[in-house]
């Protein structure tokens, strides 16, 4: 008997000592997400997008049934996260999340549920920014300083994974200055920060925090999970915070405008040109009366920073010009011969450079192109045409599946056709184009030419 309450005195002392390991010990992981958590919302969007049906059995319907090709209005609800990062109720999230959303509903981690309203947004950046008016006293979740991070620093994710609400994944930073295509094919995003936090639909738009609670990026983008595993990638809360306070201050973004035509840097480029520098986005040409040649940039310089941020591509420099607000000062640094030079630069406006049309001609709005457009797009230099800026629900270039982003190159009017140059152009010919008239498209999207055409039966 003596045995056995001895075993059994020490089951419970040796249950006793494991439970008590470190006793006082709390996570700083722990901390951060009772200090940020509360600021995370949940983001339900609920809208309505027209969709054409497949191609081929759109020009069947055209064949056989007609001229206006059908489409469907569906209705379509995203889910996502976001957090309220100031106290008058502005919340940042993805704008891949509230995208053609006709209502928006944020639920917080208490339960409440609150209407918001859609501030303003950019697909490039895939930003956006809403706003829940309230009495009620929000929590607020603080900004960081995503210029300074460190590889393998302490990340920690939150957000609303596949539905399960709040959810928190911890990894670290695990590399910066990442470029990811982006999947519509126009393009790519650059700088994003990559991290091993598991990372899952639903969290898009949520808080990527450093180990004091401060937001450094914003979950946009995993890899998918049959290539690669724990491979998340955030935008960089800098970014968020320019676009979001010049957004808040003055209504709207205006999209920035250097003025320079740039490629990457490769070992043969570098050196056919005699460059000292494997790095950078390298100047083939400067607009004239832009603000680079303003400036003192000029044909043969390697851009090397932007505000002490290392510029690595071609990619990444137009990505990050269009970070900054139209207006914003930035300070330019290019080897030029081997030398280091600085230069300010007063961003301008593209708007100014890039005429867009005052009205819609057959259901869309146009505007010049521009150097941006060209290094974005990796179309030749000598590229021509119109970039289509906007498309008008239920209009004619609706109906024929004309997108924005799409280059118009040339236009047909009844057998005749005018190779576009510019907004001038367009508005011309297009002002003539009368009912009855047979028109066509040359249009340029995803790396081919392809041709679009149609009878005309508006006024």
């Amino acid at each position: 008997m003596k045995k056995l309450v001895m075993a059994l005195m020490m089951v419970v002392l040796t249950v006793s000592t494991f439970a008590f390991v470190n006793p006082d010990y709390v996570s700083p992981v722990v901390k951060v997400v009772n200090e940020a958590a509360p600021a995370v919302v949940n983001i339900e969007a609920v809208g309505h997008k027209k969709a054409s049906i497949d191609p081929f059995f759109e020009d069947f319907y055209k064949r056989f049934f007609g001229e206006t090709p059908w489409t469907q209005d569906r209705e379509f609800k995203a889910l996502g996260t976001g957090f309220i990062f100031d106290k008058r109720g502005y919340i940042l999230t993805n704008f891949h999340v509230v995208e053609d959303a006709d209502e928006i509903t944020i639920t917080t981690l208490e339960g409440k549920k609150y209407k918001a309203k859609y501030v303003g947004g950019d697909k490039d950046l895939d930003i956006a920014v809403l706003q829940v008016k309230t009495n009620d006293k929000l929590p607020v979740i603080e900004l960081g300083d995503s210029d300074n991070i460190q590889i393998g620093e302490w990340a920690i994710a939150i957000g609303n994974p596949l539905g399960f609400k709040h959810t928190v994944t911890l990894g670290v930073v695990s590399a910066v200055h990442r470029k990811l295509p982006k999947p519509d094919g126009q393009g790519a995003y650059a700088d994003l920060i990559q991290t091993d936090a598991a990372i899952n639909p639903g969290n898009s738009g949520g808080p990527l925090l450093n180990i004091h609670a401060q937001v450094i990026g914003i979950n946009t983008a995993i890899v998918n999970p049959q290539e690669g595993q724990n491979l998340g990638f955030a935008i960089p809360i800098n970014f968020a915070k320019r676009f979001a306070e010049a957004l808040i201050n003055n209504g709207k973004v205006s999209k920035a405008y250097l003025g320079v035509y740039v490629q990457d840097v490769t070992e043969s480029l570098a050196k056919t040109f005699g460059l000292n520098t494997t790095k950078g986005a390298f100047v083939s040409d400067v607009v004239k009366d832009s603000p680079a040649e303003k400036a003192g940039i000029k044909p043969g310089d390697v851009i090397l920073k932007i505000d002490n941020k290392e510029i690595d591509s071609a990619d990444e420099l137009v990505y990050i010009v269009k970070t900054y607000p139209a207006g914003e000062h930035i300070k330019v640094v290019v080897n030029r011969k081997g030398r280091e030079i600085e230069y300010e630069v007063i961003l301008a406006e593209r708007e100014e450079f890039a005429k867009t049309t005052d009205k819609y001609y057959l259901g869309i709005k146009v505007r010049d192109l521009t150097p941006e457009d060209i290094n974005e797009l990796n179309l030749p230099k000598e590229m021509y045409g119109v970039m289509v800026e906007d498309v008008a629900d239920n209009s004619e270039a609706q109906y024929i599946n004309i997108k924005k982003g799409d280059i118009i190159m040339e236009l047909y009017i009844n057998g005749k056709g005018i190779k576009l140059k510019s907004v001038k152009d367009f508005q011309k010919y297009a002002a003539k184009i009368k009912k009855g008239d047979y028109i066509g498209f040359i249009l340029y999207r995803d790396g081919y030419r392809r041709s679009i055409y149609f009878k005309y039966m508006g006024k």
